[in-house]
C-alpha cells in the first residue's frame, strides 16, 4: 500500500513538472533570444541560453519613441483605468448588495442582460464617436471601468459579510459612507486584490479598442507596437509608415530578437506585480463565487 502510495505520488509530481517545463519552455526561449547577442544569433536554432549575453535589442527598440510613447499610454492607461474600475465596480457591487436599495431588482435584470447582450462593435464606435472620445486615451478606459461578471461576484462577496458589522458601527456614530470606507473596505483585501489584478491586466493588454479608437500611432499601446513588430519581422518593414519613421529600419537588428525582446517588455511588468498579489488571488475569487 505504501509502495503504491509513492507511485502514485511520484507520478502526479512528474506529471505537473512535465506540465510546468512545457508551459515554462516558450518564456524561457524568448528570454534567452532576446538576450542573444545579434552578431552571434542563427535563425531558426533552438536556443534556451544565450551564447553570448547582449541587451543590443532592447537599447535597438528603446532608442526609437515608438515603444517609449506605447509605453506611456499603456501605464496611463494602467494606472488610471485599474483604480477608476475597481472604485466603481466595489462601489455599485456594494449598493446592489443591499436588498432595501429601491429598483435593485431592474438594476440586478439591467447588469445581467449585459452579461447575455453585447451592443455590438459599430454600437459602441458610435457611442464612443458620440462622446467625442475618438483618438483619445479616455476610450480605452471609460467604456470598460466594469463588467457584469464583476458586479456579481462582488455582490456576492459583500452579501456574504455579516450585517451585524454594520449594524454595530452605525450604533457607534458611522455613517453609511464611514461604515463602507471603515468596515467594508478593510474586509474586502482579498476580493479586490484580485480583481486588481483582473483589471491592470485588461488594460494594460488593450489592443483591438486602441487600433479601433486611436488614429494617432504615437498613442498607440504596447500591444499594437507588438503587433506591428511581428508584422515587421515577416515583411521586413513596418505596415504603418508613421510607426516606421519612429524606429528607423528594423532589418538592421535580427528580425527574432527583437521581437523576442519587445514580448519581454510588454509582458515583463505584468509578470513583476502578479507574486506579490498572488497570495489574494485565488481567495479572493473563490469568496464571491461561492454564494448566489
Amino acid at each position: 500500500m505504501v509502495r503504491n502510495d509513492y507511485l502514485y505520488r511520484f507520478s502526479i509530481n512528474t506529471f505537473l513538472f512535465l506540465v510546468a517545463a512545457a508551459m515554462l519552455f516558450p518564456l524561457v526561449y524568448v528570454l534567452a533570444v532576446s538576450f542573444t547577442a545579434p552578431e552571434v544569433y542563427v535563425p531558426n536554432q533552438l536556443i534556451l541560453w544565450p551564447k553570448q549575453w547582449s541587451l543590443d535589442a532592447y537599447q535597438y527598440i528603446l532608442s526609437g519613441s515608438a515603444v517609449i510613447n506605447a509605453l506611456k499610454s499603456t501605464l496611463f492607461i494602467t494606472a488610471v483605468g485599474t483604480p477608476l474600475a475597481l472604485i466603481l465596480s466595489s462601489s455599485f457591487a456594494y449598493m446592489l448588495s443591499k436588498n432595501h436599495l429601491p429598483g435593485r431588482n431592474v438594476i440586478l435584470l439591467l447588469v445581467l442582460f449585459t452579461m447575455l447582450f453585447s451592443p455590438g462593435m459599430i454600437p459602441n464606435y458610435l457611442l464612443v464617436r458620440q462622446l467625442g472620445l475618438i483618438d483619445s486615451l479616455w476610450a480605452l478606459i471609460l467604456p470598460t471601468l466594469t463588467n457584469a461578471w464583476s458586479l456579481l461576484v462582488l455582490k456576492s462577496f459583500y452579501q456574504s459579510i455579516p450585517s451585524e458589522l454594520e449594524d454595530s458601527a452605525k450604533i457607534d456614530g458611522c455613517n453609511d459612507m464611514q461604515t463602507y470606507f471603515r468596515i467594508i473596505l478593510p474586509l474586502s483585501k482579498a476580493p479586490l486584490a484580485a480583481f486588481t489584478l483582473f483589471f491592470a491586466v485588461n488594460y494594460w493588454n488593450v489592443y483591438f479598442s486602441a487600433l479601433l479608437y486611436l488614429r494617432d500611432a504615437t498613442k498607440w499601446t504596447l500591444q499594437v507596437i507588438l503587433q506591428q513588430v511581428v508584422l515587421a519581422s515577416n515583411a521586413s518593414q513596418f505596415v504603418d509608415s508613421a510607426v516606421a519613421s519612429q524606429m528607423d529600419n528594423i532589418v538592421q537588428m535580427p528580425p527574432e530578437t527583437v521581437k523576442m525582446a519587445t514580448i519581454i517588455i510588454v509582458v515583463a511588468p505584468i509578470l513583476m506585480v502578479y507574486p506579490f498579489l498572488q497570495k489574494y488571488f485565488a481567495k479572493g475569487v473563490l469568496i464571491g463565487s461561492v454564494k448566489g
